[in-house]
């Protein structure tokens, strides 16, 4: 709790739920619904450690250099299970010229679908112009899917975008990129695991 009080949103987050020593909105303490309980405490700490991770993964990211870019987009990918071999998706994706990656991967390891890649460094918010470019090199190549991956964000406008054309275009922003590393292990490693237990009613039952 000592560690958590650091942070303004799990105070007011305390604030509104009340506390165990009674300290909340009124001066009466709150009923028992409306305390913390450690559970919620745990989960909280666990969004923020979280958060914090991406945040500082997305730095990274920027700052990284173009070939270690590459590198991270193709082992994330191989981990979500494209490309089907690291040896297979290496020659599928090339570099271009301008810090980015662009190319097309297998869907599966049979290689029944592909899928066109464009991945760049953007630093400004990726709008539905680009996306419109992407969507045409999608028709250019005959392909159906396809994914953008930018390390800063792809506007409203860009998204609604998406979501009327006949081609199936995944955005992936900077945010969900990080977020991904995390599911995936690429670029972290584990600091510490917690196993939350409960009362295994059965076992008490004659």
């Amino acid at each position: 709790m000592k560690y958590l009080e650091r942070y303004e949103e799990f105070r007011e987050f305390r604030a509104l739920r009340g506390t165990r020593s009674g300290i909340g909105t009124g001066a009466e303490p709150p009923d028992q619904d409306q305390q913390t309980t450690p559970e919620e405490a745990l989960e909280f700490a666990y969004s923020r450690l979280r958060d914090s991770l991406a945040s500082d993964i997305i730095q990274q990211v920027k700052a990284a250099s173009p070939s270690l870019f590459e590198r991270l987009v193709v082992e994330l990918l191989l981990k979500m299970g494209y490309g089907g071999s690291r040896q297979d998706a290496g020659r599928a994706i090339g570099r271009s010229g301008d810090e980015g990656i662009d190319g097309i991967i297998n869907e599966d390891r049979l290689g029944l679908d592909i899928i066109y890649i464009q991945a760049k460094r953007w630093e400004a918010s990726v709008g539905r112009p680009e996306v419109q470019k992407f969507a045409g090199a999608l028709q250019g190549q005959r392909a159906k899917k396809g994914i953008m991956i930018t390390t800063s964000c792809f506007s409203a406008e860009a998204r609604d975008y998406v979501g009327k054309i006949e081609n199936k275009i995944a955005l992936i922003d900077g945010q969900k990129l990080a977020e991904l590393m995390i599911d995936n292990n690429l670029g972290v490693s584990p600091m510490a695991t917690y196993e939350v237990k409960r009362i295994d009613a059965d076992y008490f039952t004659e």
